[in-house]
């Protein structure tokens, strides 16, 4: 019961929704009443946040205008979980109603923040329980305090028959830190969207030489569609960790792999930061990338290094890498890492 104005319409309320109890469930038991302030922040939207099970995809997340004119207005946009901070701001930009959040004239902007971490939440809420086939909140309200959900379903199934996910989850398992040579305490974790302001910080950090080396050519920026690439990455082929210290917001660091679809072989990558060179990083980074890489049964690891990249083919023949070919400036290496079927 809605917009009660004070205490003899909560009364008539209530005896109300006694009579109507009674009608239609006379066994149920009734303890008491809630009663609570009105949720009607000003200069608020309603809008809607669900979850599906798509037979091919797994879980989906639904984000876009509410209201009792949801379909209606069919204002709203699907991704696939598992959605960090930067994926869920992104959804929320694929709808109509993301000009009218940001703000406009007189209408101040909602808490934007706010509704990527309820996205966020229900990303995860929809990976860790396989027996929700359907949620909805809808609507839930969106203002600059902040955003409140003001009705919200739930529809359970077998876990047993759940549709798995289209995209591996961000792997927290491999988050970890370690001590360097030299006793500085370096932070290791799997890559993530969000991190692609990190990666353009790292980029302006780095010296010339150390673009060239890397990227075989120089390279001023990275442009949008290379950070898309380089953050969103597919936990279940790929592998990219990044490297922090404390107290120090620009990476280290980053070493990756991909892995092709027999897993027989992955192309890797090694970049670290210029004023952290000759630390021991760029072993410990390898290192981890070797072992993930054996873990996971992958065959071989191979990348193309420039001849005159000396310390990095000082490292990895270290590590045990061989050149196989070359071609023209660059170097073909390759360190196997389960011994090939006989």
């Amino acid at each position: 019961m809605l917009d009660l104005k004070g205490g003899a319409s909560v009364r008539a309320a209530a005896e109300s929704m006694l009579e109507r109890v009674a009608v239609a469930r006379p066994d149920a038991p009734i303890d008491g009443f809630v009663v609570e302030l009105m949720a009607r922040p000003a200069d608020s939207f309603e809008l809607i946040v669900g979850v599906t099970v798509d037979p091919t995809f797994g879980p989906v997340v639904l984000f876009g205008q509410g209201g009792i004119g949801v379909e209606a207005i069919s204002d709203t946009a699907l991704a696939l979980p598992p959605l960090d901070l930067e994926l869920a701001r992104g959804l929320v930009a694929r709808t109509r109603v993301w000009r009218l959040l940001k703000g406009f004239r007189t209408q101040p902007a909602v808490d934007l923040d706010g509704i990527a971490r309820l996205l966020v939440a229900i990303s995860q809420l929809a990976l860790e329980h396989r027996e929700i086939v359907e949620l909805d909140i809808n609507p839930f309200l969106a203002s600059a305090d902040g955003v409140i959900a003001l009705d919200a379903r739930i529809r359970l199934g077998d876990p047993a028959k759940a549709v798995p996910a289209a995209i591996v989850p961000y792997p927290h398992e491999l988050e970890t830190e370690a001590g360097l040579l030299d006793g500085a305490i370096v932070r290791l974790r799997p890559i993530r969207p969000d991190d692609a302001e990190n990666l353009v910080a790292m980029h302006r950090s780095l010296a010339p030489e150390d673009i060239r080396t890397r990227f075989h050519g120089m390279l001023r920026e990275l442009d949008a569609t290379m950070l898309m690439r380089l953050t969103q990455i597919d936990y279940d082929r790929e592998m990219a960790f990044i490297a922090f210290t404390e107290g120090d917001p620009v990476p280290l660091g980053v070493v990756r792999m991909h892995a092709d679809p027999d897993n027989e072989s992955a192309e890797f990558a090694l970049l670290v930061r210029s004023d952290w060179h000759g630390r021991g990083l760029g072993t410990w980074l390898m290192q981890a990338i070797i072992n993930y890489a054996q873990g996971r049964g992958t065959r071989q690891l191979v990348g193309s290094v420039l001849r005159d990249n000396i310390n990095m083919l000082t490292l990895i023949r270290g590590l045990g890498f061989h050149a196989t070919a070359h071609d023209g400036d660059e170097l073909t290496m390759v360190l196997e890492l389960v011994p090939p079927a006989i």
